[in-house]
């Protein structure tokens, strides 16, 4: 969807809550409290009434959207302009396009990405890659960074399949067991590392049935055969331009919303509905509020 078209469609107030009415609740509206299906609609409100319990409710009630003053037009703009930016939108780029303060242009980001956790995701199996990146801060010596500033991303990619991004508290053997554990199969055909030491303890099971294969960075080589990490380093570098080229400068607090938001792009890019999906995952979503985002 164009961003004129999108514009176009999604104009009014009305327009943008007959899409999410039939987003979130695609079999007819149901009441939020007691899950009956007689209901009656206040225009004057904007809310629904439950005829069994009396409760009045909105299609924005208990969502990323709830109690908000901004118009849902702007709701609307705000997602396709992060759905659409591949490398993401800052908050300032958000402030000047649709003409909001900053403080709301960065609590609104934050709820759109809030939106953008998936959870109970399949594991990851076929051929999957891993490996570890550092972001922020300043590197001190050499090596990965075993005395630095950065923070630790771990990335694992299936190949021709989804992205994960991790905010770790570091590379260890330990760590790294632990996300192959909750996000790689039991089944995997093959695990791709490179030759960074702790991969060895952290996928030991693998190893063992020789589904564990490494490229040799150290050696400077980087592809032999389909033995590589290209595939997860390529998104690292999504990542990286992301960072330095349109956010500048992330907290560490809340690196992993910015990690969630680039992979759930990532995952959707060559999907025609990634809009609309985003806006279902909105509506679905819980509340994310202010005293808690910056707690």
């Amino acid at each position: 969807m164009a961003l004129l078209e999108m514009l176009a469609k999604y104009s009014t107030d009305e327009k943008c809550r007959e899409i999410l009415t039939k987003l979130r609740w695609p079999e007819g509206v149901t009441c939020s409290r007691c899950k009956e299906r007689q209901v009656c609609y206040l225009e004057s409100r904007k809310q629904f009434e439950c005829a069994s319990c009396g409760y009045q409710f909105s299609v924005t009630t208990g969502t990323v959207f709830n109690d908000t003053h901004l118009p849902l037009e702007k709701w609307f703009a705000a997602t396709y302009l992060l759905c659409e930016a591949k490398k993401g939108m800052s908050a300032c780029q958000v402030q000047r396009t649709l003409g909001i303060s900053y403080k709301t242009a960065w609590y609104l980001c934050h709820r759109i990405r809030a939106a953008m956790v998936e959870v109970n995701r399949a594991m990851l199996d076929g051929k999957v890659e891993m490996d570890e990146t550092y972001v922020g801060g300043k590197g001190i010596g050499k090596g990965r960074g075993y005395k630095h500033e950065k923070e630790v991303v771990i990335g694992i990619r299936q190949r021709g399949g989804d992205l994960r991004f991790f905010h770790a508290s570091d590379a260890r053997s330990g760590t790294l067991e632990k996300y192959i554990r909750e996000n790689i199969s039991e089944d995997v055909d093959i695990l791709f590392t490179d030759d960074y030491l702790p991969y060895r303890s952290a996928a030991k099971n693998l190893r063992q049935d020789g589904r564990h294969k490494t490229i040799r960075h150290k050696l400077k080589i980087y592809a032999k055969g389909d033995i590589h990490t290209n595939t997860v380093e390529s998104a690292f570098s999504l990542l990286k331009r992301g960072i330095m080229g349109t956010w500048h400068k992330i907290s560490a607090k809340h690196l992993q919303a910015y990690c969630e938001e680039m992979t759930f792009r990532f995952n959707r890019r060559k999907r025609p509905d990634l809009f609309v999906d985003t806006l279902r995952h909105m509506i679905t979503a819980s509340t994310l509020t202010y005293e808690r985002l910056t707690a």
